[in-house]
């Protein structure tokens, strides 16, 4: 298997701004897809990938109780993870069992199972500034081991604490795509991502400027290519060394 087919992708940033100044489709958190008991203990970052990936899923007309995902974050629960290790070190403040529980990587992706009664396998990742291109490999990897199927990818990161390795953290951005090993109704494909060198490949500053902040933000340039149907190899991360596929429609 040589190239991966994308039935859908979708976008959800709070920021509306940001989807303007890339004149990219997308919308903001939907709350109402979660029910108001669960939501009350969800993040941003929960919130904003159940958006993205319930828009794709619905794009692609997919059956979401029997859909594998991978859900690909490098902060994943940032904000639950910083409030906790700051209450440590007060032995006089005690530790919510609702943070705790959130508090893992894969938070999200365990929400997504129950709203959608989903016992598929799921995995969660986190690779730095590799994160969606390495997010892309785990789908073609697991598909190439099936044979057949199809893959969720989600990949998303909310608001840092300011305070944490800054610029990162300052945007929160959220997409997901349907990927799947057939062609039929695909928006296109997308080779196995390969390491280029950095002059081969036209990095915008502004594209460069806003994944600094919002690491998710990676994706930006194919989400772009599938929306504006222009093919061509496209950037999956912004520090070398770079990942990239080649974008066909």
């Amino acid at each position: 298997m040589e190239q991966l087919y994308i039935k859908s992708a979708a976008v959800c940033c709070p920021d509306s701004e940001i989807l303007t100044a890339f004149e990219l489709k997308g919308s903001d958190i939907d709350k109402s897809l979660i029910p108001a008991g669960m939501r009350r203990r969800t993040s941003m970052t929960t919130r904003m990938a159940v958006t993205a990936a319930t828009v794709a899923c619905t794009q692609a007309q997919v059956d979401t109780q029997k859909l594998a995902s991978v859900f690909a974050s490098l902060g994943g629960e940032i904000q639950v993870t910083d409030a906790l290790c700051r209450l440590l070190p007060d032995d006089n403040e005690l530790l919510s069992p609702t943070q705790f529980h959130n508090s893992v990587h894969n938070t999200t992706a365990g929400y997504w199972g129950i709203l959608n009664k989903c016992q598929a396998p799921t995995t969660a990742i986190a690779a730095a500034d590799d994160t969606f291109a390495m997010g892309l490999i785990e789908v073609w990897s697991q598909l190439q081991q099936q044979g057949r199927g199809e893959r969720l990818l989600v990949c998303y990161d909310e608001l840092w604490p300011e305070y944490l390795a800054p610029p990162i953290g300052r945007t929160a951005f959220a997409c997901a795509f349907v990927l799947s090993t057939e062609a039929e109704q695909a928006l296109g494909s997308v080779t196995i991502p390969q390491v280029l060198a950095q002059s081969e490949l036209d990095i915008q500053s502004q594209w460069f400027r806003l994944t600094e902040s919002a690491p998710a933000a990676a994706a930006i340039p194919l989400l772009l290519g599938l929306q504006n149907k222009k093919p061509g190899r496209v950037a999956l991360n912004i520090k070398t060394p770079i990942w990239a596929s080649e974008l066909v429609l």
